[in-house]
């Protein structure tokens, strides 16, 4: 899929997921969350071919312009929603999924300063983390699960659970589970 059409593909699942963004040219070009993905695509591409300076000078720019800084040694999936965007940290070893939805100050961030090994958070797929949750280390998100606003993970939350508080309580709820705002 060429860089245009991948663009449209995220903007329409911004457009279809968020009741605030009104037509596709919005999606597509006044949202920072697909700007930032957009340019951490090209960063990864340069860093994965060992252009690791290019790449951070890509990285930078795009979290200047945006407020959402991605490393170029994150693995970023398809659909990916960063609601609002402000203060998001994704650090390098992390590997986040399809359909996930980040809000803004969510940290996954790393830890320890060992190179060559795997220091930041796995984010399966269809997981929605809330605003300013900080999940740290070499820890798993299961698929269909929720980390509520303000949570501190420390350790891996199972597939269909939801994760609250500081440290995280773990409740478990189905795969259908529906999350209803009032």
């Amino acid at each position: 899929m060429n860089f245009f059409k991948k663009r449209i593909f995220e903007a329409k699942y911004i457009l279809k997921n968020d009741p605030a963004c009104k037509s596709l040219f919005e999606a597509m070009f006044l949202y920072p969350s697909l700007r930032a993905i957009m340019s951490h695509r090209w960063a990864k591409l340069f860093y994965d071919k060992g252009h690791t300076t290019l790449a951070r000078w890509i990285s930078q720019r795009s979290r200047h312009k945006t407020g959402i800084e991605i490393h170029p040694g994150a693995t970023i999936g398809d659909n990916v929603f960063i609601d609002h965007g402000t203060g998001v940290v994704i650090g390098e070893t992390a590997i986040v999924g399809d359909r996930v939805t980040i809000y803004h100050g969510v940290t996954l961030g790393g830890t320890g300063k060992v190179k060559n090994r795997k220091r930041h958070p796995t984010v399966e797929n269809d997981v929605l983390i809330g605003t300013g949750a900080t999940i740290l280390g070499d820890v798993t998100i299961g698929s269909h699960s929720k980390i509520g606003a303000g949570a501190l993970v420390l350790q891996d939350i199972p597939a269909n659970s939801t994760a609250v508080g500081m440290p995280v309580r773990i409740i478990p709820h189905g795969p259908d589970y529906v999350f209803e705002e009032d």
